[in-house]
């Protein structure tokens, strides 16, 4: 039986958007195994210099992540869409196991199959070291970003 994950390509503005704000509050659970299936069985990443290909490999890859990457808190914004593909734009704060703070910005593509699943992503992303007090990313962690908090334009990110 194959999975269908809603909305399907090909993508309006609109369901280009729901799709970012899914992919948004799935990375902000930091639950590894719960994102993975929002790829494809086969899906291929590369994120940063690392090259990943099929879900075990995701998960190994997010738990990594997010073991390294404490305290995440991610927004993701719409660039750009056409047909099955979506560009996003995003930034995220953390902190590493000494206290040192980072806001990641990037970019991600992204392509999907015809069930809605992720077949490829390429994320460039840089890390800028902030002060704690510099942080902009305030919402509860156990919860998605509540809809009234700024988005990254709105942040001036």
């Amino acid at each position: 039986m194959t999975t269908s994950r809603p909305p399907l390509p090909p993508f309006t503005r609109e369901t280009a958007i729901q799709k970012v704000r899914a992919a948004e509050d799935g990375w902000n659970t930091r639950n590894a195994e719960k994102v993975s299936l929002a790829y494809t069985e086969d899906s291929r990443w590369r994120n940063r210099a690392d090259f990943v290909q099929g879900r075990e490999a995701i998960v190994a890859f997010l738990s990594k992540k997010w073991v390294r990457e404490q305290q995440y808190r991610l927004i993701k914004e719409l660039w750009a869409f056409e047909g099955n593909r979506i560009a996003v734009r995003f930034a995220y704060e953390w902190h590493d196991d000494s206290g040192n703070w980072f806001r990641s910005y990037g970019n991600e593509n992204w392509e999907f199959d015809e069930n809605g699943l992720m077949r490829v992503r390429h994320a460039s992303i840089n890390d800028l070291p902030i002060k704690e007090a510099d942080r902009k990313f305030h919402w509860d962690q156990s919860a998605p970003r509540p809809t009234d908090h700024p988005s990254l334009s709105d942040l001036g990110l």
